[in-house]
Order: C-alpha cells, then sequence, then structure tokens
C-alpha cells in the first residue's frame, strides 16, 4: 500500500519517508516487459472452467427419485432393488442398461434383495423364541428379512437405534451371524418410532446415497448441506452459493490445482508426519543478509528492503532481490545433487530431508504471505472508506484495489499449491518447464504483492497491467500442467 495507505502497519523496516522505493519493474529489461504486456487470448480455453450446480437437500433428493424412477422404468424393478443397483454402480445407469436380466439376479440376490429360495418351513403360529433376547414372542411380534432369520420387534428396534446413532444407514443388515442380508427403509422405517432417530436415519441415508453418486458432492464447509453436481467429475474448483467454500470436486478438499489429487494428499500427509522437523522454518524473523538488522514480515510481499541499509533482498532464499528478474526466480527451484545416487543411505537421507524442507518452507511462505496480504486487504478497506467520507473518489473509483487484491490472492494460492507438484515432479524436461513457468509466476506475484503494499505511488493503469501480467502467467502455467 502507499505511503498514505500504511500508516496503520509497518512493511519490513520501510522508512515511509524514503521516495526512492525501488520499483521491481527496474529489474526488467524492456523486452521482458513488452512480452509481459501482450494481452490474454481469451479465445484459449480456460483450464479451470467447469459447469456445476449446486443443489439443496431437496433439489438433491428430487435428482436422485428421477434416477431410480428411470431405472425402474428401464430394467422393471422395484424401488428397492433399483437403489441398491444404483449404489453399487456409482448411480450409472448405462453401466447397468448392458447388464444382462440373469446379471442382474444374481446381483440382488448377492445383494440380500432376492431370496436365495424359498424357506422350506414356516414359523409355528402360536410363537417362537428370538435368538437375540432369548424371549417367547407371539407370531405377530416376529420379524425377518428375506433370509427367514425371526427377531422380536424390540431386538429390532434397539439394532437399528444403536447403530444409526453410530452413523450406519444403508449398511443396516440382518442380526444373524454371518447373514449380510440388507434391511430395506420400509423395513427399517417400520421400528423407528422415536422422530429424532428417523430423521437421523433419513439424513444418513441421503448422505450414503450421495457418497455413492459418481458425480454429486457434498460441501465440506462448517454445517452447509448443498449438493454440488457436476456432468464429469474432475479435479476443479466448486464454489458453494451458499457457505462460498471453495473445494476440489474430485476430492472434496481444498482446491489444490496444480496439483492432482493424490499428489496433494500424500503431500500432506507428509507434512503432517514432518511437522517437528520443519518447525524452524515458520520462523517469522530473519537477519538482513548485508547489515545483518533483525526484521520481521509483517507484509505478503517477499520482495524485501532493509530500514537500516536499503538492501533490497528475498525473503524467501535471502538473495539479493535484483537477481530475481535475471532468467526465473532461482529461489523456487530445488538444485539436487547430481551424484546422489551414488551416496551411501545416510547421505540420501539427508539430501532427502534437505529437498523436503526446501519445498515445505515455500509453501508455508506462501501460506503465511496469504495470511498477511488477507490483513493488508483489510487496511486497504479501511483506508478507501476514510477516502470515500473526504470527497476523495467513490467506491467504484477504488474499486480496482479490490481487485487487485482478489486477484493476488487467487495467483498466490495457485503458486502455494505448485510446490507439492515440483516436490513429486520428476526430473527432466518437463520438471524444468514447470519450474521455468513457476518462477515466471511468482515474480510477477512479488511485483503484484509490492505494488498493491503501495498502490498510490503506482498509476491505475500500471497496476492493472501488472494483474494481467499475473494472471497470465498462472493461465499458462495450468495449461501445460493442470491435473486430469
Amino acid at each position: 500500500m502507499a505511503e498514505s495507505l500504511e500508516e496503520d502497519y509497518t512493511y519490513s523496516g520501510d522508512d515511509d519517508d524514503d521516495d526512492d522505493d525501488a520499483d521491481p519493474n527496474d529489474y526488467y529489461g524492456d523486452e521482458c516487459m513488452e512480452e509481459d504486456q501482450e494481452p490474454v487470448d481469451e479465445r484459449e480455453p480456460d483450464p479451470e472452467y467447469f459447469e456445476y450446480k449446486c443443489l439443496t437437500v431437496s433439489e438433491a433428493k428430487t435428482f436422485l427419485q428421477r434416477q431410480v424412477e428411470e431405472l425402474c422404468s428401464k430394467l422393471k424393478v422395484d424401488k428397492r432393488s433399483a437403489l441398491v443397483l444404483l449404489m453399487s454402480h456409482g448411480w450409472l445407469i448405462a453401466e447397468l442398461e448392458n447388464r444382462t436380466e440373469q446379471d442382474i439376479s444374481n446381483l440382488l440376490i448377492e445383494k440380500g434383495v432376492l431370496a436365495r429360495h424359498v424357506p422350506q418351513a414356516k414359523r409355528s403360529v402360536c410363537g417362537t423364541s428370538c435368538s437375540v433376547c432369548l424371549q417367547r414372542k407371539p407370531r405377530d411380534e416376529m420379524k425377518a428379512l428375506l433370509c427367514s432369520h425371526f427377531f422380536c420387534k424390540d431386538c429390532w428396534c434397539k439394532q437399528f437405534e444403536v447403530l444409526i446413532n453410530n452413523g450406519i444407514a444403508s449398511d443396516l443388515q440382518c442380526m444373524a451371524i454371518d447373514c449380510h442380508i440388507g434391511a430395506p427403509e420400509d423395513f427399517v422405517l417400520s421400528f423407528l418410532h422415536v422422530e429424532t432417530i428417523r430423521k437421523k436415519y433419513d439424513k444418513f441415508i441421503f448422505r450414503d446415497y450421495i457418497k455413492s453418486h459418481y458425480n454429486l458432492r457434498f460441501c465440506p464447509g462448517t454445517d452447509c448441506t448443498m449438493v454440488a453436481q457436476a456432468d464429469k467429475p474432475q479435479s476443479k474448483r466448486v464454489d458453494c452459493s451458499k457457505c462460498k467454500t471453495s473445494f476440489c470436486f474430485n476430492c472434496c478438499g481444498a482446491y489444490h490445482a496444480p496439483t492432482d489429487c493424490e499428489t496433494v494428499k500424500k503431500w500432506l500427509m507428509k507434512c503432517a508426519d514432518d511437522s517437528e522437523t520443519a518447525n524452524y522454518i515458520s520462523a517469522n524473523t530473519k537477519d538482513c543478509p548485508k547489515c545483518h538488522a533483525c526484521i520481521e514480515k509483517n507484509g505478503g510481499c517477499n520482495h524485501m528492503q532493509c530500514s537500516r541499509c536499503k538492501h533490497d533482498f528475498c525473503w524467501v532464499c535471502m538473495g539479493d532481490w535484483k537477481f530475481h528478474g535475471t532468467e526465473y526466480y532461482e529461489c523456487s527451484r530445488y538444485k539436487e545433487k547430481p551424484d546422489i545416487v551414488n551416496e551411501c543411505a545416510q547421505v540420501k537421507a539427508r539430501e532427502a530431508l534437505k529437498k523436503y524442507l526446501f519445498y515445505h518452507g515455500r509453501w508455508e511462505n506462501h501460506a503465511r504471505s496469504l495470511e498477511l496480504e488477507a490483513v493488508t486487504l483489510g487496511n486497504i478497506n479501511k483506508r478507501i472508506q476514510e477516502k470515500v467520507m473526504k470527497n476523495e473518489g467513490t467506491w467504484i473509483d477504488w474499486q480496482y484495489l479490490l481487485d487487485a487484491a482478489a486477484l493476488l490472492a487467487k495467483c498466490r494460492y495457485s503458486l502455494q499449491y505448485t510446490y507439492p507438484y515440483a516436490y513429486y515432479l520428476e526430473s527432466g524436461p518437463r520438471k524444468k518447464l514447470f519450474e521455468y513457468q513457476q518462477a515466471q509466476l511468482e515474480a510477477e506475484i512479488e511485483n503484484l504483492s509490492w505494488k498493491i503494499e503501495r498502490a498510490e505511488k503506482y498509476q491505475r493503469g500500471d497496476l492493472q497491467n501488472q494483474m494481467n501480467v499475473a494472471e497470465k502467467r498462472r493461465q499458462t502455467l495450468f495449461k501445460d500442467f493442470f491435473p486430469t
């Protein structure tokens, strides 16, 4: 933020009275800047584009009901059979249509929907004993599934209540040992007389239907009940229309492009396992590499300037900032030892830890920058409000600052998730291309962050041009490395 927008906080020791703050563009040649200023080709498809709908619980139930009715009509089966078939095939009706009639019958028998044979003997009408509570009950008090294992109503009721309270719904089965015949909804509901239990069962059975569906996903937002629907599951961003949570449609975790679902899962598990060994990289203070003054990072930008000696350096690698404008961001690329395969196991282990800490440090640094830039956004909002109150423009006049801050967060979030991708990417030409594009993106993000924090020192057009360049770099990387 510019000097008048920075009065509520300090930025890594910057001198507010110094009018000679370094412009990051000074470290780029004219040829590079002319190339960067090329407009984004809007004719190229957006790799993040994804068609989806956000459904309420009622809309999702209606959608499921239509599919059940469609299968009932096509295969001439009842509702219970249709539900079992759909859940076992991810609700892919086309796959079930390709099954023969005998295949369908065998599957229904396997799932306990159809009986394997007609019971040879009937229970006595006068009464029998329940093998669970060992009490003799009248015949009308004894109930059984297709397997003809009879139990009393009270035992069925208690069994279902206990399991439902434990979150089990679609997997409710016969109580007999080694019997896996499933209990249909109408059978279960006939024993649920407590309203709270019936509501839980309805909630859990609906949850199981959604989880088994190939193109429906629950929003992972806290206490959110919205359901995302897409024609084709992909590792792309969904923004919930209710709680505004962003998540990956494929795995329902935090959106993680360009890293694919399996890789980010491995990365997060590794970070959790190795968190103690990486604690030191979360420190918020470092010494200036030139005069050794202690500097605290309280802004998102990694382009630092020492307040004592005015030295410009990179917070991540502590290198001279002007050298970040050469071929590409060297501090984003890990330099592996070429002869590591010939080293002993102990040396290999140390090198593996060094590599992990390198990528984890940059991952954590960008996560920290996102938090600090959120604080900067709050300061921007306050300052804009002050300017509007002083008749120094309207909210619309200053909207570009908020747009710039939003784009910065979007780009930095994407940059953060490039590091797990790079960590697991094998060495070779493709990794070199990725690191080159990653470095270009990182350089433009830091330029954008620098300009946002000093917005009044840059013209509106200059800031908007930097926004376009940063987004172009992000789009270029995603077009080449977006997960499939």
